[in-house]
């Protein structure tokens, strides 16, 4: 599996390096922000828990609507236009969903926000293959990382101005601000157009048919799986199995998501200076004995070591995967991205589901194992993705 890239001259664009990194700034500003408001929209409409939960699978449906037709928007349109487009609707839902008074508008309304996140999604990761090829040098990392730093201000903001006292309308638009200030001085330097590539097009499902793609679609199907099981079970699984009180349960996640962002940041690096290949089987590695800490040491503490190791073997994974996806010689970037993407976000989606179908019919601890054996896994597949 050959990944194409022409001799680029390193470091000559650094100014699309740096509106790259703050697009994915913003995205994660953006997701992130919505968290600390769901329990105030909950409030107001009255709603109870299981309403709630259709509603917010509105926000995943958006974004999985709106893959299959991704790759071939940026080949149109070009990745500039798209996340303009993106950040416009972000800075009018936003808001709006702080005045949606009943399910039906606030469902249509997380829709909309979905699918302009998945869009975004792929349209940035796009960019960013196209700006990381082009500096000579891996970057994919660090624009994750700043991703997952926009996440920890966009929740962490939020919470903050709430526990201050702000409403959510005014705190909400603060945000709206910082987003519209932040792309407008990236927006100059973002690429006019998406991919030029020869490769056979066809649309994102015909992306699929390539081996190459669909392998690393699959990888990114568990990778995603195994991210999902973290967010909505580390907290349940250190309280159930490990005997952690409620309110401590929830430092698993804390600092795996601190590990992810930290491992990120210095993850470019670490891949110019072994190689995609070790840092993918070095990562993989790292996460499998994280995860076998978690679920063989019957202490809290451990666990809590596990996690940071977990975050920091999966960290650099999805950059790499995605790196090899967009660099495909066979595919244009736009539909490689965005059919690995909509497979991951499956992952993502079902990940949870699947964990608790596991331990209703065994444990939490077999289930979280199959994370495990998934790693090694990935680690076996190292030469083949980045060779």
């Amino acid at each position: 599996m050959n990944i194409n890239v022409s001799p680029p001259k390193i470091g000559s664009n650094l100014r699309q390096q740096y509106a790259t990194r703050s697009i994915f700034f913003t995205a994660g500003l953006g997701m992130a922000s919505w968290a600390p408001l769901i329990p105030f929209v909950k409030s107001r409409l009255t709603i109870d828990d299981g309403t709630l939960g259709l509603l917010l699978f509105c926000i995943a449906a958006g974004s999985m609507l709106v893959m299959p037709f991704t790759g071939r928007s940026i080949a149109k349109f070009g990745c500039r236009t798209l996340i303009l487009v993106c950040a416009v609707v972000f800075c009018l839902i936003l808001p709006f969903m702080m005045y949606a008074s009943s399910p039906v508008e606030i469902g249509g309304a997380l829709l909309v926000f979905g699918a302009v996140n998945g869009l975004l999604d792929v349209s940035m990761n796009a960019q960013a293959v196209i700006v990381e090829r082009e500096s000579g040098q891996a970057r994919m990392s660090g624009f994750h990382g700043f991703y997952s730093i926009g996440s920890v201000a966009g929740a962490g903001g939020v919470s903050l101005l709430l526990w201050a006292g702000l409403m959510p309308l005014p705190a909400t638009l603060l945000i709206v601000a910082l987003i519209a200030l932040v792309v407008m001085q990236a927006g100059g330097h973002l690429l006019a157009k998406g991919p030029q590539e020869t490769g056979e097009s066809g649309g994102t499902f015909q992306a699929l048919s390539h081996p190459g793609i669909l392998f690393i679609a699959v990888l990114c199907f568990f990778i995603f799986l195994i991210e999902g099981a973290m967010l909505d079970w580390s907290a349940v699984f250190l309280h159930a199995e490990r005997g952690m009180e409620k309110s401590h349960a929830g430092f698993g996640y804390t600092l795996y998501s601190i590990a992810v962002a930290l491992g990120r940041l210095y993850g470019d690096r670490l891949v110019n200076a072994v190689g995609r290949q070790r840092m993918l089987m070095l990562g993989s590695t790292c996460a499998a004995v994280g995860l076998l800490l978690i679920v063989s040491v019957d202490l809290p503490g451990v666990a809590l070591a596990g996690f940071i190791l977990a975050g920091i073997g999966l960290s650099n994974i999805v950059p790499i995967l995605f790196t090899a996806a967009g660099n495909q010689p066979d595919v244009p970037s736009s539909y490689a991205l965005s059919a690995v993407t909509l497979i991951g976000y499956t992952g993502l989606l079902s990940g949870p589901a699947l964990i608790g179908f596991i331990a209703h019919h065994s444990s939490l601890t077999v289930a979280f194992s199959t994370g495990v054996v998934i790693m090694l896994l990935v680690c076996s597949s190292g030469r083949r993705i980045t060779r």
